[in-house]
């Protein structure tokens, strides 16, 4: 998209219409305290072609390495009609219409991505996606606190087994709300955070609970027992959801007896390639009890005065326009563009496609951690059930081994030391349906030499 910047003469021209002289009083309204002036560490601008240099650089440090990342963000297979669609002119805007009932086109995708978001995750309403799954998560707290008015706490049990950067997220949204994040441990041997640890954590008051299924670790989660006890204490549930795995596990809206009130995650599987780490998109649902306090927009579907089929914006909190502070939310976009990949890569792969795609996962996974263990120095950290990701523990520091994988052409993993120190060396892999067999035997054979290496250069030291 072509970007023609304002001469010096238009800008004068602009403000003398309105009659401002300068653009700063264009801003006058902030208070001189709120206001910064200059930004530390913000590099000077750059020209045109320093910048297409400096991006292509950065863009050269994507090696061609075979990926055993998960952590958050999957390599899938993308049909090749998807983007080519995708891109299209009539389609190409990150940006939701303000005179929406005149964008018919786009009302009826979103329409259509809200009912395969229900329909994955079996629940009620969907609205028209988030930025990304872990500011989806601070909404949904958000929208916990209002949804629970029984509960006076504004206390959120938050389990260490949901992704690190969702909690970091969401703790610098909400905190300053005035809401409570507790945060629920988890067992070392399973790998799982289970009813025990919510329960002793568990006051007089709590609002809400979070669980995350697969979990970070991608180990599976007790949720029906969770759900359970949480809804027999009058506590809402917050489920967060990998939602192409819910192509095969149970969906959240299923959870336990009456399933989950609130579901939210990132819509990154279901379209969207890895490329360096978005745009991506949070997707949340919700019960019909809590439509009102969702956040967003909801499109509807209807007739016109002669019975024809068309869409309209059929639940919107109009504050998020006019009187911010007053707003469920201050959500006042949708990630449009990235929404229209995973509506259309839904429709061209499938239920039947979404689900060959993960149970390919499940087993590239198994087989590859299954070989792996077998590697002197490499065993599995936990016993409970896993999907497509598996936490391994080594016998040599993470921070040697991954770039020392990366040399051999493999990204081997996430590196869990700094956030989750007690699980010693440990990385964490993930094998989508886009590993070959071949692939994960070159990485078993990499992982070989690199710990026998390892264990080589620790006795030599130990020697000396």
């Amino acid at each position: 998209m072509p970007f023609v910047p304002h001469t010096e003469d238009e800008i004068k021209q602009m403000l003398a219409t309105i009659g401002a002289s300068s653009i700063d009083d264009l801003f006058d309204e902030i208070p001189v305290h709120l206001r910064v002036d200059g930004l530390p560490g913000v590099p000077e601008g750059m020209t045109e072609m320093d910048i297409t240099r400096l991006m292509t650089q950065r863009a050269a440090k994507d090696a061609n390495a075979v990926c055993f990342i998960g952590a958050g963000a999957y390599e899938h297979h993308i049909p090749a009609a998807v983007w080519q669609i995708t891109t299209r002119g009539e389609y190409y805007s990150a940006y939701t219409p303000y005179q929406a009932e005149a964008s018919q086109g786009t009302l009826q995708l979103i329409y259509e991505y809200q009912s395969m978001m229900t329909a994955l995750t079996a629940m009620d309403v969907s609205n028209a996606s988030m930025y990304d799954g872990a500011s989806a998560l601070a909404e949904a707290v958000l929208m916990a606190v209002r949804g629970n008015r029984k509960s006076k706490s504004r206390k959120i049990l938050m389990p260490n087994t949901v992704h690190p950067n969702y909690r970091r997220t969401t703790r610098a949204i909400v905190e300053g709300q005035h809401i409570e994040l507790v945060e629920v441990g988890y067992d070392l041997v399973s790998g799982t955070a289970p009813l025990s640890a919510y329960q002793a954590l568990a006051g007089d008051d709590v609002t809400a609970v979070v669980m995350q299924q697969p979990n970070f670790f991608g180990n599976m989660e007790d949720v029906d027992a969770i759900t359970d006890w949480a809804h027999a204490n009058g506590i809402l549930v917050i489920a967060v959801a990998n939602p192409l795995t819910l192509a095969v596990l149970k969906p959240p809206g299923e959870w336990g007896e009456t399933g989950v009130d609130i579901a939210c995650g990132d819509g990154q599987p279901l379209g969207a390639p890895l490329s360096s780490g978005g745009p991506y998109y949070g997707y949340l649902c919700g019960t019909q009890a809590l439509v009102r306090q969702m956040p967003g927009r909801i499109v509807g579907g209807t007739v016109d005065l002669d019975g024809r089929p068309g869409f309209t914006l059929t639940l919107q909190a109009r504050e998020q326009h006019i009187r911010r502070s007053k707003a469920t939310s201050n959500i006042c976009t949708n990630q449009g563009l990235v929404v229209t990949a995973s509506t259309i890569h839904m429709a061209i792969v499938g239920p039947e496609g979404l689900e060959k795609t993960a149970a390919a996962c499940h087993a590239n996974t198994r087989s590859l951690v299954a070989q792996l263990c077998e590697i002197d120095g490499v065993q599995r950290a936990h016993t409970a059930p896993y999907f497509h990701e598996a936490v391994l523990q080594l016998g040599a520091p993470a921070s040697q081994v991954l770039p020392a994988l990366l040399a051999k052409g493999i990204l081997g993993g996430y590196d869990l030391s700094e956030d989750y120190p007690e699980l010693g060396h440990a990385i964490l892999v993930c094998a989508t349906e886009m590993r070959s067999e071949d692939e994960i035997k070159h990485y078993v054979n990499a992982l070989t030499e690199v710990m026998s290496s390892a264990s080589a250069n620790t006795k030599i030291a130990g020697t000396v």
